[in-house]
């Protein structure tokens, strides 16, 4: 079990919130709901608000003194110095869409630092989850980013790049593409997970917010790699951007995207 610590109880309670959720969200899965546009033109469906809700009820249940912010309920008790960021369904377009590249996301931030996260991508039937100086696991074993150490032996996987392509790192990003060894587009939780599994060795994307990638960000630094924005800047509530990967690896992209080689 790889020296497997008991999760405090925080923990606890965002593991059996992020399955309460689940359930919710595979009885509804290809099936038929009522899916609503937002004012920010994004999805947002019956199933979405259920799933919340009932994160939200187990949460404040047991830590009825924390603050909470989330994707369809936005913040409450903004006083708390504990503040959980939840996004019920991270990837609700695919979720109507039928295809199965979404998660239940619930991280918990302690003063600006985020102390532990959840990802729960509930038809992969796969639960990651991590904290503050215990590590990342998955199925009892620790997780770990890859070991590689050149760009050209690396795979990077790419979400969303609008805001990217629109930027003066677009030239730097294809040049970084003309160098790496493969580029995929695994997007959301699903490129996270294999980075925190080793399985590859970095994610670039823009276009993101804080709800998307709290949890993804400390099972990233738990799993031994680095998550920053693309500017290099570690998360907070105003992140836009991700750039993520193994410790070796993230210097070197990072120069490359600012355009220092």
């Amino acid at each position: 079990m790889n020296n497997f610590i008991k999760p405090s109880a925080e923990l606890e309670i965002a593991i059996e919130a992020s399955k309460a959720a689940a359930e919710v969200i595979k009885k509804y899965y290809q099936g038929n709901f009522q899916v609503e546009i937002k004012n920010d033109q994004t999805p947002v469906t019956e199933v979405d608000i259920q799933a919340e809700k009932i994160i939200k009820e187990i949460i404040l249940n047991a830590f009825p003194d924390h603050g909470f912010y989330g994707e369809e309920t936005n913040r409450e008790n903004h006083d708390s110095d504990f503040l959980w960021l939840v996004d019920p369904i991270d990837g609700t377009k695919g979720f109507v869409r039928g295809y199965p590249f979404f998660s239940t996301q619930i991280a918990l931030m302690h003063k600006s630092q985020i102390i532990l996260g959840v990802s729960n991508a509930p038809i992969f039937e796969e639960i990651i989850f991590a904290e503050l100086g215990k590590g990342s696991w998955i199925d009892n074993q620790r997780t770990k980013v890859s070991e590689t150490s050149k760009i050209e032996s690396s795979t990077i996987s790419t979400g969303n790049l609008k805001s990217l392509a629109l930027s003066e790192k677009w030239s730097n990003f294809g040049k970084i593409v003309s160098r790496i060894d493969r580029i995929r587009g695994y997007g959301d939780f699903y490129h996270y997970h294999l980075l925190a599994t080793g399985k590859i060795d970095a994610v670039i994307e823009s276009d993101v917010n804080i709800l998307d990638i709290a949890a993804l960000s400390i099972i990233i630094s738990e799993s031994g790699g680095v998550f920053t924005d693309l500017n290099g800047k570690k998360p907070d509530l105003n992140i836009k951007s991700t750039l993520a990967a193994n410790p070796i690896l993230h210097p070197e992209i990072k120069s490359h995207l600012d355009g220092h080689t």
